[in-house]
């Protein structure tokens, strides 16, 4: 034969994902492409003196895992040793997170920033007990008086400083938060420490600026983290200037220089999509085209292979998250408010006026659109600028999608489908959050969060993301929780209407994924001529209890045809 094959695997569970889900039992790579799926007499032709086989021993091979919706930079940035874990299980106090300040105190330097990632107040015991009790400056300020603190939330919509922060960065009673953005104060009208949606740009600014190598350094990390997970590719929702006020600037238009400085470099181990932020919150539809036609100047001149880093389109904010009371709702929250668009605008209908214009120019300009909306409200109003873009300008093939997608109605359901747009949805931040969200817009709308069922039988497609470092980007965790909807805190069912089945939610991390990154055609599925993304699970899939999915080991993952994980052993 001319041409063996480099790898080969034998004797176990090929999940093709193809359009029968098909499954067989062995397949081949050559030269970084599939080259045959089948049965063990479709491959040994294939075997020469150089090919490694790998005896699967009943294990599972599936494509390899897309994470549609990853901050790579901010979540390598958001894990120790580059930060403080503040999250849970590690804290489950807020006494626990001043004793991690305190340690942390003793470490570094007189005057250090001091920053951690991953509080959430639906697992800190102080909180839970007293729902009216939040994070505060005071719980901080006992053990670091000297050292400036700023803690992210898990959701990256809030951040909690002491009070050295807020001296260094200059908030006090009279500050005016950003559009947008809100400085929360307690009842004598001073700053706790807590910092929401566009007012967090106080304290980013104020920060010192991440260096190259550390903005190299983090996204290694990462890159490392996810091929020992079996993730091959991702989107890396938002970088740019509108990123410059986000994580130390982690999602600014330095991060996807390093990126392109690691592709050079070969040292990109998973395949990279990315999103344009031309802007951050509150931005006005001004300010948006013009970032927009700045950006697309800058990036013209680019060369990349478009198969390991791509630019596909831009991001929007459209709103906020429900734990802040900052998503736009139908129907108020538990305590009153609706939350806002969180575009410039004084009013409700300015708002929307002007989140379509920046959807409307987005478009015209060929770019694909992904929009961070969560709330019901919210989503109506950008599936119907979807709509009105195209109807505008048509265009065929536009792949927009919102953006998480928590409480999808029936109308935006429908329109998506129609115009064939897709909805990026996160299950680890379902399993997070679902007993959570009860506070704060009760247990019916809470259960229905995320809901899959109702998107996949309307028709839309539907990818799936961790949204690292909002969650650990644990894809197995997500299968699971799309097929038992139970909470992470109590293991109580969420919606159970609204599971999905084994091979639906493996089509959301994979060939649904690649359907968001105009890549379906080449990866997505194992098929003979598509690109050998790969990966193992060491026991059956497709037989296990859902409740044993996220405990099952990734062994093997393959990139391009290069083995980028292995603990392997035959």
């Amino acid at each position: 034969m001319d041409t063996y094959a480099d790898l080969v695997f034998l004797g176990g569970k090929v999940v093709t994902v193809d359009a029968d889900f098909s499954v067989a039992s062995a397949l081949a790579v050559t030269g970084g492409t599939i080259s045959a799926v089948g049965g063990r007499d479709d491959v040994e032709p294939l075997i020469g003196p150089a090919t490694r086989v790998v005896d699967l021993r009943g294990r599972t091979l599936l494509p390899g895992i897309n994470d549609s919706h990853l901050h790579g930079c901010a979540f390598g940035m958001a894990t120790p040793p580059l930060s403080l874990d503040v999250g849970h299980p590690t804290v489950s106090s807020l006494t626990d997170v001043a004793e991690a300040v305190a340690q942390a105190v003793r470490r570094v330097p007189d005057g250090q920033w001091i920053t951690g990632h991953g509080w959430d107040p639906g697992f800190l015991d102080e909180c839970v007990a007293d729902p009216s009790r939040s994070p505060s400056r005071r719980d901080l300020d006992a053990v670091s008086p000297d050292h400036p603190v700023v803690l992210y939330s898990f959701s990256g919509h809030a951040t909690w400083v002491n009070s050295k922060a807020l001296e260094l960065i200059g908030i006090d009673r009279s500050t005016v938060a950003p559009p947008g953005g809100a400085i929360v104060v307690d009842a004598a009208g001073e700053p706790t420490g807590l910092l929401h949606e566009g007012a967090q740009a106080l304290v980013q600014n104020a920060l010192p600026a991440l260096g190259r190598q550390e903005r190299t350094d983090a996204i290694k990390a990462t890159l490392a983290t996810l091929a020992r997970l079996g993730v091959t590719s991702y989107t890396e929702p938002g970088l740019g200037p509108g990123g410059a006020g986000i994580m130390r600037g982690a999602l600014g238009g330095e991060t996807l220089d390093v990126y392109h400085r690691l592709l050079a470099d070969g040292e990109l181990t998973a395949r990279v999509g990315v999103l344009l932020l031309p802007t951050g919150m509150a931005s006005t539809a001004e300010e948006f085209a013009r970032a927009l036609t700045d950006l697309d100047a800058a990036d013209a001149s680019r060369a990349a292979d478009p198969r390991r880093l791509a630019i596909h389109g831009v991001k929007i904010f459209a709103d906020g998250v429900v734990p802040n009371k900052t998503a736009w709702m139908h129907e108020p929250y538990i305590g009153g408010g609706c939350g806002s668009l969180c575009v410039g605008g004084e009013t409700d209908s300015a708002r929307i006026a002007e989140i379509d214009a920046m959807i409307r120019h987005a478009h015209a300009a060929g770019h694909q659109l992904g929009v961070h909306v969560t709330g019901d409200r919210a989503i109506d109003t950008v599936a119907d600028a979807f709509a009105a873009a195209v109807a505008e300008h048509p265009r065929a093939d536009a792949r927009h999608y919102v953006i998480h997608g928590d409480f999808l109605t029936a109308h935006s359901m429908k329109v998506l489908a129609a115009h064939d747009f897709g909805v990026n949805m996160n299950p680890t931040i379902k399993w997070t959050v679902a007993d959570m969200e009860e506070e704060f817009v009760g247990a019916g709308r809470a259960a229905y969060a995320w809901p899959y069922r109702d998107a996949i039988d309307a028709g839309v497609r539907v990818a799936s993301g961790s949204d690292a470092p909002v969650t650990y980007p644990d894809w197995r965790q997500g299968v699971a929780t799309m097929m038992l909807r139970e909470s992470k805190a109590a293991g109580r069912v969420s919606g159970p209407e609204q599971r999905i089945g084994l091979a639906e939610a493996i089509r959301t991390y994979t060939i649904d994924a690649a359907w968001q990154d105009f890549a379906d055609d080449w990866k997505g599925s194992l098929e003979p001529g598509k690109v050998a993304d790969l990966c193992v699970l060491d026991g059956d899939l497709l037989t296990a209890d859902p409740h044993d999915i996220p405990d099952m080991p990734v062994v093997l993952t393959v990139m391009d045809g290069q083995v980028v994980h292995d603990t392997v052993r035959n």
